[in-house]
């Protein structure tokens, strides 16, 4: 808490945005992603240098990159367990909405086949020194889909508006957010030649509220560092499910010695679900830990209590899991870590519809508990732009979900629960370069192989997935990125003709390519799924094969 932090702005905007949808999205078409190219500004903020995660991090010199992007892992990450990914948010972008300036309000145009249509706008204030001001306003539909024209149409609309009080001593930071998502679901069995569907009847239709307020303590003369965090959200749906849900969160530290913190993680959480019947659904967790650090290793040890209740589940359970992680560095560069966690992990309606939209009414919803997790692995850099990163681990689960196709209507999913013991191996391996701003990639690839305890298969889940990103400056004008996706081994079975089916191979290749036109204006064109592959993240739902945008933006 004690250094300034600098923060690199841009004079100018250009939004490599929009490069891909993965191959997981659920909205069966690309989504975007923005990447911006940051230069020369800085403008010096209060401190926010927590003490909540002393470990010494693995440091490059990106201090000295002009461009700075950071690859999102996949969150395909089964101790979590989330299936949908997000790849290549900026680093840079993160920080832009806390520095407006000239040039980095922008307003974004775009069309293409599919009857697809893109808007965007952004803009930036700071009325004062200490005082930033942020709002954007999104919409992405397309007028067609996969499968019979309209009836596979979506469109998506958010809004955005936050705003940060910086001051010396402590950090106020609040948001409002609001989400429209239409779709339709246009998995259902092929008609005889001349059959009308009816597209009310399967039209869907998600609305998403969300307020969050947060306060952080950036005084170093108070020996006590925390945070605190609270956030409200809403959703429902056309199908009169909805859910309202509470959060909070506080982070604390206490020195206890120079190289000796106590740590105290605190959640607590209040929802109620509505569907067929009223779910009053609660989870508060503690997490007291102690953290030594020293310039050759970290450890850190504790316990991590959590209770859980639902009320028309009618669980009421206190459980308490071990919490021990270390982090050992030989030389500087060169990371060796393990660890022993685990955790209940917190399912949502919004969670879930976040990771497969094609849900039906009134499924159920029930957390996950992460018996056990051990892991261990190493990471390093280089200070000549090279990363990597390998990780063994092996967790153990109850009620582990899956997503598979209903009995009643295999247009919609079903989410099934493993009640007995599953049993995950992931092997992971991610390596990373960048030289200087005119070159980035990143590979990651994950094995999994899952040993379930009740069901027949962990349904919808692959067993090998990778993920390929690259950012290529050819000049001060032209810049490219791709990405591209696979996954394997996914398995689907169809439970009213009794046949499992397995997936094809999932192949995704993406690219985006901006020009830099004027000082105001860019040129943007993006081409998805490349391939062409119409593949089938889930069951009877194909995506969109070869489609592109392009647009105009205009940065001021």
């Amino acid at each position: 808490m004690t250094n300034s932090n600098t923060i690199r702005s841009s004079i100018f905007l250009l939004t490599l945005g929009f490069i891909s949808q993965s191959a997981f999205s659920q909205r069966g078409e690309i989504e975007s992603q923005t990447y911006e190219i940051v230069k020369e500004k800085s403008i010096e903020f209060a401190p926010a240098n927590r003490v909540f995660d002393k470990v010494q991090p693995v440091k490059g010199e990106t201090g000295q990159k002009k461009v700075n992007y950071q690859i999102i892992d996949p969150q395909i990450d089964i101790a979590s367990p989330k299936l949908t990914p997000s790849v290549g948010v900026s680093s840079d972008e993160k920080e832009r909405q806390d520095q407006p300036d000239v040039l980095n309000n922008y307003i974004k145009l775009g069309g293409g086949n599919y009857g697809r249509f893109l808007g965007d706008v952004f803009v930036g204030a700071r009325p004062a020194e200490d005082l930033v001001f942020t709002t954007q306003l999104k919409h992405l539909s397309a007028a067609n889909g996969p499968v019979d024209g309209k009836n596979s149409a979506n469109a998506g609309t958010n809004f955005k508006l936050g705003g940060k009080y910086i001051q010396s001593k402590y950090k106020v930071e609040a948001g409002v957010d609001y989400d429209r998502k239409n779709y339709y679901f246009y998995g259902y069995k092929p008609q005889p030649e001349g059959a009308i569907v009816n597209r009310d009847s399967i039209r869907q239709t998600i609305n998403q509220f969300g307020f969050n307020l947060g306060f952080e303590n950036t005084d170093a003369s108070v020996a006590v560092d925390y945070a605190v965090r609270t956030s409200l959200s809403t959703l429902r749906d056309r199908y009169n499910a909805s859910e309202l849900d509470w959060g909070t969160k506080l982070n604390a530290s206490v020195p206890i010695s120079e190289s000796f913190y106590a740590l105290l993680d605190a959640d607590a959480f209040v929802s109620q679900r509505v569907d067929r019947l009223t779910y009053h659904r609660n989870l508060f967790r503690v997490k007291p830990t102690f953290k030594y650090v020293s310039d050759m290793f970290s450890i850190t040890a504790g316990l991590n209590a959590v209770n859980e209740t639902d009320s028309e589940l009618n669980i009421n359970k206190t459980k308490a899991y071990p919490v021990l992680n270390i982090d050992v560095s030989p030389f500087a560069g060169l990371h060796v870590f393990a660890g022993a966690n685990g955790d209940i992990v917190r399912n949502t309606l919004k969670s879930m519809l976040s990771e497969n939209q094609w849900l039906g009414p009134n499924v159920l919803i029930a957390n996950t508990e992460k018996t056990l997790e051990l892991s261990g692995g190493v990471k390093g850099e280089t200070t000549e732009g090279f990363n990597y990163e390998g990780k063994v681990s092996y967790t153990t689960y109850r009620n582990f979900y899956n997503f598979n196709n209903s009995l009643a209507d295999t247009s919609k999913f079903s989410i099934l629960y493993d009640t007995g013991k599953t049993k995950v191996l992931t092997i992971s391996g991610q390596a990373g370069y960048s030289f200087n701003e005119l070159f980035k990639t990143s590979l990651k690839v994950n094995f999994y192989d899952y040993a379930v305890g009740v069901l027949e298969e962990a349904w919808h889940r692959p067993d090998l997935t990778l993920n390929w990103f690259n950012a290529l400056s050819i000049s001060k004008k032209l810049f490219i990125t791709s990405d591209f996706y696979l996954q394997r081994g996914i398995k689907a079975k169809n439970f009213q003709s009794g046949v499992v089916t397995k997936l094809p191979v999932i192949a995704d290749l993406n690219f985006k390519i901006d020009y830099l036109l004027t000082r105001n204006f860019s040129a943007f064109v993006t081409l998805n799924n490349v391939l062409g592959k119409k593949y089938q993240r889930y069951q009877y739902y194909p995506q969109q094969g070869l489609n592109f945008i392009g647009g105009l933006s205009f940065s001021f």
